[in-house]
C-alpha cells in the first residue's frame, strides 16, 4: 500500500514540477522587466533540481542528486551575478 502510495505522489509532484516550469518559461519569455526575467530563471533552476531529485528517488540512483548539487550550485551563483549585474551595472567591481 504505501509503496503504491509513494510511485503515485513522486509521478504527481513530477507533473507539478513540469507545469511550474512550464509557468517559469513563460514568464522568462514575457516578462516584462529583466528582474522578472532573473527571478523567473531561478524558479526554473529550483524546479528543474528537484525533478531531478524526485527522478532520483524514483529511479534509485545516486547520481540524480550529485547532479542536482551542481545545478544548484551552479544556479545560485548565476542568479547572484545576473542580479549584482542588474542592480550596479558590472559584476566585478
Amino acid at each position: 500500500m504505501s509503496q503504491i502510495f509513494l510511485a503515485v505522489a513522486v509521478v504527481v509532484a513530477q507533473g507539478l514540477l513540469l507545469l511550474a516550469m512550464g509557468f517559469a518559461l513563460v514568464r522568462m519569455l514575457r516578462g516584462p522587466r529583466a528582474q522578472d526575467r532573473v527571478l523567473a530563471l531561478d524558479a526554473f533552476q529550483v524546479n528543474a533540481m528537484l525533478l531531478l531529485l524526485t527522478i532520483g528517488l524514483r529511479v534509485g540512483s545516486a547520481l540524480y542528486v550529485e547532479m542536482a548539487l551542481v545545478i544548484a550550485l551552479i544556479g545560485s551563483a548565476g542568479t547572484l551575478a545576473f542580479s549584482k549585474f542588474l542592480l550596479r551595472g558590472e559584476v566585478i567591481e
